[in-house]
């Protein structure tokens, strides 16, 4: 931390208890040997309020005010606390009571998700808020042996298991962790979900079981490996972690301190506000997810659709929309980069220069798709402006199975017969960046972070690392490397088995190489996640790197893709989760074995719940835009990618075919970060350090599917957190700033939870909202919807059919 020239006063252990004494009661968040630094010029009151909010550490600037969060090491003494209880119990009833149940409960919730419109996910923040109210309920109303037991117990083993004292904040991240990690939606349901919507086939039930412990657990003897690099150390700081950590902190801390009272109440009352009111988006009043000021001055124009709509899946990509919609704005629109819940953008939390280099990609996004389709590059208006399927050039959807074998491989006589197939324009953009990513997150890795890392790998056997944090986690036990390498070599075999058994065509040597592969990239991944916050998806270079190897063959890249791609995302949620219980001193121990049931639990009820919305709604889920309330865009995607590169990957991506270009962007992404490099060792004062090239090229395909009205709104969003709040506003920045978020993302995420089966189709039944002016038919937000019969339009917004631009069904050479 800078050295503050205007503070002359250190406060010695005493006076600090002295200070406590008039209204904190939370000293133990101040380490006995730090010194607090306190300005002269400051009233003892006002010194006083800063303890009784937080007494951590607090930084001082030049001008007596608080200074802004900016390094790793003000998030690590700043924002998160130092105190611990070694002795608070956590295996107990209620722990293993609310973990599994809301394990349950997430894993059903979060495969409904897993089919909306635009990917909605189960947030860790609703799941930590009802744990936290159904673990004081519990506490309350469970028999137990401490004082405040309404039925006192005998102070027994039994009973102490039962109900011991007050539900304490070890409990409460165990069951959070556990239950978060069976919220997210296996990567593996997506090969089952296509297997039954495009080739007719239902995935017997124990290779699908099978697959999925195998394909969730894999990924955490690699998280055991890196954890001493991407976990331990203070620069790893996951700042997408901290509206979590302080929630847990104002929750359990310091409750009886005036300060942290307030903290609480302002938690409450924006959590119960935003309930209350994303019932008006989500099913009252649709059009506030989206309001386009231009749509609805211009109804008639299919271009004022494509750019400014973006209310609707698919519609448009939502220029200067105005979303009131914290689902969207919070967790859709704040969701650029990794499809994972725990690996989301969000503008209160995610730094901006993180965000600023997200957004420029957007804009840039824009512009190309815009431009590709006006121009008719690859000829883009034969096909809608927004889609994952495959395409014959006449705009009809490509029928994948004509050009199968019956063990579903490629035929090449078929394939002449039916022609290659076609994208929509922004869908290939989208596989263009995403290619160009994987090259410019390896070279930005090198020069950015790989000297950090290299420092810390070299120095792992000679020095122990000196997070404040790491050491006070020392008092537990560790976990052995071998258990990490014992699930990941033991998961490898049931990989290999249920590969053969499943019939995929994934030879053995296939689900090595795939491994290998997320071996090099947990690292590079990882190292971004734990800094920047950001993970983009590496799944477009894990399914180009398996058509090459396994040609011919779409259900083997299928796997291929689960186990090159899903390790990665998952020994990230596990380093995430690792360094959440290392902020709030939970053993290693314990989160180990709650990830691994948790992640068992969510992938056998991911399962079962995929079977009945498939049986459900089959056709809706087929259907390019699907409806405002069920959709199978995730699906329509990883089919149609497993098609272009499992099947057709050399015929489609070979030089000089239509896409032969798309491999080599791979190589174009390689030099992107360097200019940006030079230009910081040129000019250091000019911010280019701050420009995050990965982020910048992976975006420049984000729109391309979903719901894109929000995407404005947060981007002003995070100009007003992250730069006017966080520099001019530092001290509420602090306070209420991560709470804000908290309370926002876990009201919404509740009254989702209970849209979806009370009115939604959760339950079985629709009850759609009566139609009025701002729950209109078509797209919400007024803009022309682009049905079937109207997919092109010219500047003037007149139509032509699509069959008069084809050149003849099922005909291309």
């Amino acid at each position: 931390m800078a050295t503050v020239p205007a503070l002359s006063k250190t406060a010695s252990y005493d006076e600090k208890k002295d200070l406590d004494a008039k209204g904190s009661s939370e000293g133990s968040f101040i380490d006995e040997k730090a010194a607090v630094k306190l300005d002269d010029t400051i009233d003892i009151n006002e010194v006083g309020d800063v303890f009784q909010d937080d007494p951590r550490l607090i930084d001082l600037g030049e001008d007596g005010k608080e200074r802004p969060i900016e390094t790793d090491a003000d998030y690590s003494t700043r924002l998160v606390s130092l105190e611990d209880d070694p002795s608070l119990r956590i295996f107990t009833f209620r722990m293993w009571f609310l973990g599994l149940g809301l394990s349950c409960f997430g894993a059903v919730l979060g495969q409904i998700f897993y089919f909306r419109p635009q990917t909605v996910y189960v947030s860790t923040l609703f799941l930590q808020i009802v744990s936290y109210i159904l673990g004081k309920v519990m506490e309350e109303i469970v028999p137990g042996t401490w004082e405040g037991a309404r039925v006192k117990m005998p102070d027994n083993k039994f009973w102490r298991w039962m109900n011991h004292g007050p539900f304490n904040i070890k409990e409460h991240v165990a069951v959070t962790i556990m239950s978060s990690t069976a919220s997210s939606s296996a990567l593996a349901i997506s090969i089952f979900a296509a297997q039954d919507l495009y080739y007719n086939i239902r995935p017997n039930a124990a290779i699908g079981i099978f697959t999925l412990i195998a394909s969730q657990l894999i990924g955490y003897g690699l998280a055991g490996v890196m954890r001493s690099f991407l976990v331990y150390p203070t620069f790893a700081v996951y700042p997408q972690l901290m509206p979590t950590v302080q929630l847990f902190d104002a929750l359990h801390r310091g409750t009886s301190n005036i300060m942290q009272k307030k903290r609480i109440k302002f938690f409450w009352i924006v959590f119960i506000a935003i309930f209350i009111w994303e019932w008006f988006p989500e099913y009252i009043a649709p059009t506030l997810t989206g309001i386009s000021i231009f749509c609805l001055a211009n109804r008639k124009s299919a271009w004022f659709t494509r750019i400014f709509g973006g209310a609707a899946g698919n519609e448009g990509l939502g220029a200067f929309s105005i979303c009131f919609d914290w689902a969207y704005v919070g967790s859709g629109g704040g969701s650029i980069g990794e499809t994972d819940s725990n690996n989301r953008f969000l503008a209160l939390f995610t730094p901006l220069s993180t965000q600023l280099s997200l957004y420029a990609g957007c804009a840039v996004c824009m512009i190309a798709f815009c431009a590709t389709y006006a121009n008719n590059t690859w000829n883009a208006q034969n096909f809608p402006f927004l889609s994952q399927l495959l395409f014959y050039e006449n705009g009809t959807e490509y029928d994948q199975l004509l050009i199968l074998n019956d063990d579903f491989t490629l035929n090449y006589d078929k394939l002449a017969e039916q022609g290659l197939p076609w994208y929509a324009s922004s869908q290939l953009l989208y596989k263009i960046s995403r290619t160009m990513y994987i090259g410019a997150a390896l070279t930005h890795f090198a020069l950015w972070h790989g000297p950090t890392v290299w420092k810390i790998f070299r120095d792992y056997t000679k020095s122990d690392c000196d997070d404040p944090h790491y050491i006070k986690m020392k008092v537990y036990k560790e976990v052995p490397n071998w258990w990490y390498i014992g699930v990941f070599v033991a998961c490898t075999a049931l990989a290999i088995g249920t590969a053969y058994g499943a019939s995929s065509g994934l030879p053995w040597w296939g689900v090595i190489v795939a491994l290998i592969f997320a071996w090099i990239f947990v690292p590079v991944i990882g190292t971004l996640s734990a800094t920047v916050g950001y993970a983009p998806s590496i799944e477009v270079m894990v399914q180009m790197l398996g058509g090459a190897i396994i040609p011919g063959k779409p259900v083997a890249n299928m796997y291929f893709t689960v186990y090159g791609y899903n390790p990665v995302s998952q020994a990230i949620a596990l380093m995430q989760d690792l360094k959440m219980g290392q902020y709030t001193k939970l053993p290693p121990r314990v989160t180990f074995t709650v990830q691994m049931i948790g992640s068992v639990i969510g992938g056998l009820l991911n399962f079962v719940i995929m079977k009945t919305v498939i049986s459900s709604h089959r056709e809706i889920l087929r259907d390019v835009q699907g409806s405002n309330v069920w959709s199978g865009q995730q699906v329509q995607s990883y089919n149609s990618a497993a098609i272009a590169w499992g099947a057709l990957g050399k015929p489609l991506y070979a030089t000089g075919t239509r896409y032969g270009f798309v491999p080599y962007m791979l190589l174009v992404g390689l030099l992107w970060p360097i200019p940006f490099w030079l230009l910081h060792k040129k000019f250091p004062k000019f911010g280019f350090n701050h420009v995050f090239t990965p982020i910048l090229v992976a975006e420049l395909g984000y729109l391309s599917v979903g719901i894109n009205s929000s995407v404005f709104t947060t981007f002003c969003l995070a100009v007003f957190s992250q730069y006017y709040l966080r520099k001019y506003r530092a001290r509420w920045f602090r306070k209420y700033n991560f709470l804000l978020s908290a309370a926002l993302d876990g009201g919404t995420s509740i009254m989702i939870f209970v849209w979806t089966f009370a009115v939604g189709g959760g339950s079985g039944t629709e009850r759609p909202f009566p139609t009025w002016a701002l729950n209109p038919e078509g797209n919400p937000d007024y803009c022309l919807r682009l049905t079937r019969l109207s997919l092109l339009a010219d500047w003037d917004g007149l139509f032509v059919s699509s069959a008069k631009r084809g050149r003849g069904s099922r005909s291309i050479g």
